[in-house]
């Protein structure tokens, strides 16, 4: 088990390098809020918008396919089954169903003779789409599940094609820019810089250690069904301080690390982890925003 290949969501895709590698980080986290910010009460039609878009990048940038299937395999999965699930669900509205003329009384009652009211226009509108006896799917309940998988597609696929093609030192550099007017604050900004790159470096020695120690138990051969679930969790327990005890040996190493290389303070050790530098394409996408932006308010809003 391989989980640094099995788990690759999150992961940055060193090659081959795309068009949305050459794009600048810092204009791909304004796309990136924009994609996470416009499916907010906005309409069924812009959200699957967003999903297409989405798609249209990922071919467009010619992703390998061993990498969109690793990366899209799960997500779908949960996308189709969260929609489905939502779709045959009840929602909640108790329809009752009336007939379409009123009854001999009614008619009656009325002031105005009933062959002077008028017919009323036909339509194909039904509320209940599809009734199979044991579960129904109506109008509310097919928008409520087109609405919240779109959503669900477009948060999580935009942050992870995001982090496939934007390498973390891109992506700190890229905060670190964008937080420098803070700095009046007296707000220790390249400090928080520095957190979230050894964070984002520290995620594959965590996969590695679990890695490691989950081998381990699997070469020793336990037969868990003779140990019982006190003796089993014990062990498990056991693992866990391990995993512990190795997660602090190696941050402590990556602090020596840095003390040894003469690390004190970012007035005197400044790192320059990645030079920012906007080309003209990046202009280019920075006015597609705009334009993007006008569209949701024009297109996206709910009727």
């Amino acid at each position: 088990m391989d989980l640094l290949r099995s788990l690759p969501i999150g992961l940055y895709l060193e090659q081959p390098v795309t068009w949305l590698h050459r794009i600048d980080a810092r204009v791909k986290l304004a796309w990136l809020l924009s994609f996470l910010l416009t499916p907010v009460l906005a309409n069924t039609a812009w959200r699957i918008a967003l999903v297409v878009i989405l798609m249209l990048l990922t071919l467009t940038a010619r992703v390998p396919w061993r990498v969109w299937r690793q990366q899209m395999g799960g997500l779908l999965i949960l996308f189709t089954l969260a929609s489905l699930l939502i779709m045959v669900m009840p929602d909640g509205i108790a329809v009752i169903n009336q007939p379409r003329w009123p009854t001999p009384d009614a008619i009656a009652t009325l002031d105005t003779p009933f062959e002077t009211i008028g017919s009323l226009p036909a339509t194909n509108y039904r509320y209940i789409i599809a009734d199979f006896h044991w579960v129904q799917i109506t109008q509310k309940s097919l928008k409520l599940a087109i609405k919240v998988g779109t959503l669900l597609f477009t948060l999580i696929y935009s942050t992870n094609l995001f982090l496939l093609t934007t390498a973390p030192e891109e992506i700190t550099a890229a905060i670190e820019e964008l937080m420098s007017p803070l700095r009046w604050f007296k707000l220790p900004v390249t400090e928080i810089a520095l957190t979230l790159t050894l964070s984002l470096r520290f995620i594959p020695l965590v996969l590695e250690e679990v890695q490691n120690l989950v081998r381990s138990v699997r070469t020793r051969a336990i037969n868990w069904r003779k140990l019982g679930w006190r003796h089993a969790s014990q062990i498990w327990l056991m693992v866990a301080e391990r995993l512990l005890d190795n997660l602090l040996l190696r941050a402590q190493q990556i602090a020596a690390a840095m003390k040894v290389r003469g690390f004190t303070s970012p007035d005197h050790h400044q790192v320059q982890w990645h030079q920012l530098q906007l080309r003209w394409w990046d202009w280019v996408f920075l006015v597609s925003l705009v334009f993007f932006w006008w569209g949701r308010f024009a297109l996206g809003n709910p009727i």
